[in-house]
């Protein structure tokens, strides 16, 4: 009895000392960020609409906006990024190696890449699917009349399986022309080495609003995959994972609450009579302190980078070049899929 009283409580130091030592692990990243005084994001080395420099090199876009709310929920500041483009070949590596805090690079939430990969994705920021572009003179109307064709895509990603099971389920040939980013992929297409490209929905509207002639050239109407895109950061780092996870969650409540860039200052002045805006602001509660960040976290990215809407229709709303509509990307209250749970 003694001995089985005394395994039991070396047990119990044991998992005390494995937790000590798990949560000393998870708030490193945060701890690092915070010394380092800025935050590195990794995000697409273009896409125009979701993330490119712009002419004066300065970074913009949809997966851009993220970064900068995390930034501004640790800082105050959304300037406080250091972009880090990456290659889907090398976004993972460069992630589990530490050389970036975080991905905001329109990556697939997949269960390999949570399971195998040790990757956490913190949430979905834009519900997407592989879709087909051609030039309108190839005179094709659905990806089932694409038998034979050449096709651009990009290595390191969920399109080359969802292409190669797509084919083979309608039983046609293809050739893929494989290319190592967004930016070659584009060229090649241009330049006639592919009848073909493929990739998410919203990478060919942004790719067809940048062509010096976008009427020539033609989405097809077939979607052929989930594409869950979100940011992700490294398993075994909660604390690092709720900052992230709760910035975007902060910006879609925004939107949910009527919170925008404009009135949320004099909506923390005020105060109001939903005590969820008031918690979100700031204003109640403690909520900030919980993540270890100040209490008006959620207030400075708001003001600073805007609510989730706004950073939509900025990017690549419909009354941008990209021309997204929202669509399943449209707040739960609006039939779409957006949705966060509760501040409280």
């Amino acid at each position: 009895m003694k001995k089985t009283v005394f395994i039991g409580a070396l047990a119990a130091a044991g998992l005390v000392a494995t937790g000590a030592m798990a949560q000393d692990a998870g708030s490193s990243t945060l701890a690092a960020v915070k010394e380092h005084g800025a935050l590195k994001c990794g995000v697409n080395p273009g896409t125009p609409g979701f993330a490119a420099p712009d002419a004066n090199g300065v970074w913009k876009g949809f997966d851009v906006d993220l970064c900068r709310a995390v930034a501004a929920a640790i800082f105050g500041d959304p300037e406080k990024v250091e972009y880090t483009p990456l290659t889907s070949a090398v976004r993972f590596t460069a992630l589990s190696s530490g050389e970036v805090d975080m991905l905001a690079r329109n990556t697939t939430w997949t269960f390999s890449r949570d399971v195998d990969l040790k990757l956490e994705f913190t949430g979905v920021n834009y519900y997407d699917g592989q879709g087909f572009m051609i030039p309108k003179d190839l005179g094709v109307s659905s990806a089932k009349e694409l038998e034979g064709a050449t096709v651009c895509i990009e290595t390191g990603t969920t399109t080359e399986l969802n292409l190669a099971d797509y084919f083979r389920t309608n039983g046609m040939d293809y050739e893929p022309v494989p290319v190592e980013s967004f930016t070659e992929a584009q060229n090649q297409f241009l330049a006639g080495a592919c009848d073909v490209y493929t990739t998410d929905a919203s990478a060919l509207a942004a790719s067809r609003a940048s062509f010096e002639t976008p009427s020539d050239y033609v989405v097809l109407p077939e979607i052929i995959s989930k594409e869950p895109l979100g940011p992700l950061v490294r398993h075994g780092d909660s604390e690092w994972g709720d900052v992230v996870r709760w910035t975007l969650n902060a910006m879609v409540s925004a939107e949910e609450l009527g919170v925008t860039s404009e009135n949320a200052v004099e909506m923390a002045s005020a105060g109001s009579d939903n005590p969820e805006i008031n918690r979100l602001l700031g204003v109640e509660g403690e909520l900030g302190g919980m993540l270890g960040l100040p209490n008006d976290w959620a207030y400075n990215i708001i003001t600073m980078v805007g609510n989730y809407g706004e950073s939509f229709e900025a990017n690549i709303g419909e009354s941008t070049p990209v021309g997204l509509a929202r669509g399943l990307n449209a707040l739960w209250t609006e039939g779409g899929l957006i949705y966060s749970p509760p501040f409280r």
